[in-house]
């Protein structure tokens, strides 16, 4: 029987997501992260914190939470039969920054671990996360940045493991009726197990403190270039992009509503504002239209 301790990835997640506010407190200067705890019927809770009207940061949530039950939603359980008739436990921290100024991308990052148990067995469990990155106006060397410091993150874990879970997050943030990426990627894992619990542990952890490393000195840079009413307004537009990979195809996001997680938690990733535009199409060699270029995957 595997050695799985629970309790220490719990506390892990718990000082993640304290560490993850202080930081981003620090970096807006203004607006501080207000928490709001919750408990659900079903069992299990969490604490979700957001951010608003920040002077860098127009919203941002950094959310908690540890959740159980006595068995599966069918939804899961059809794809996974070895987890019916198991109690289940689930955890993670999760978040979504939406920045004020248009030349700095939303990010977003999580990281969980999932655990079924049932008495006389050995538990089912693994864990999952990543981050990604999601420019309006892109900049290669801010992409160049994002991925360098996920390659260094997965360096000591094998030869392999950044080029899988950087196609990984390719593949997974894509929008099929778009025929796009929801941007320029970064790194994305689940069901991680095979390497035994101490190690896929780590590789959880390091993914999750890189994602300060990763993004803060690009919020750094771009936060002091200037914009106007047409950067915004393409803002508004592209974020309704992120809406649309949320709602209809985040795994995240239809786990949390099917097994009766708390809604104002899982769609704290949702953006303040957001705007739809019918067959918009930005102009021949605008700024905007460069950004097509990077919603494909690439070498970077």
């Amino acid at each position: 029987m595997q050695d799985v301790n629970k309790h220490a990835v719990k506390a892990f997640l718990l000082e993640l997501q304290d560490t993850i506010c202080r930081a981003l407190e620090a970096q807006d200067g203004q607006a501080s992260f207000v928490e709001d705890s919750w408990e659900r019927e079903e069992g299990g809770g969490g604490r979700s914190r957001v951010l608003r009207d920040g002077a860098v940061f127009e919203q941002g949530g950094v959310n908690f939470s540890h959740v159980f039950g006595a068995q599966m939603p069918a939804s899961a359980t059809a794809h996974r039969p070895e987890l019916a008739g198991r109690r289940f436990e689930a955890m993670g921290v999760s978040l979504v920054i939406h920045p004020k100024n248009p030349y700095i991308p939303t990010s977003h990052a999580n990281v969980r671990f999932f655990i079924a148990e049932k008495e006389g067995e050995d538990p089912v469990w693994w864990f999952g996360g990543g981050f990604d990155l999601t420019p309006f106006y892109p900049f290669d060397e801010d992409c160049r940045h994002w991925h360098q410091v996920a390659k260094n993150i997965c360096a000591p874990f094998g030869d392999t493991v950044y080029a899988d879970h950087k196609a990984w997050c390719d593949k997974y943030f894509f929008l099929p009726h778009r025929q796009e990426t929801r941007g320029v990627g970064g790194l994305f894992f689940d069901d991680l197990n095979q390497w035994g619990f101490e190690k896929s542990f780590a590789y959880m952890q390091s993914v999750g403190m890189g994602f300060l490393d990763a993004y803060l000195p690009i919020v750094d840079k771009r936060c002091p270039t200037p914009y106007g009413e047409r950067e915004r307004q393409f803002q508004l537009y592209r974020r309704g992009r992120y809406v649309e990979f949320n709602l209809v195809y985040d795994r995240g996001t239809l786990f949390g509503l099917q097994s009766g997680g708390r809604t104002e938690s899982i769609l704290m990733s949702m953006p303040p504002l957001a705007r739809w535009e019918y067959c918009f199409q930005p102009e021949p060699d605008s700024q905007e239209a460069r950004l097509c270029d990077y919603l494909t995957p690439r070498d970077w």
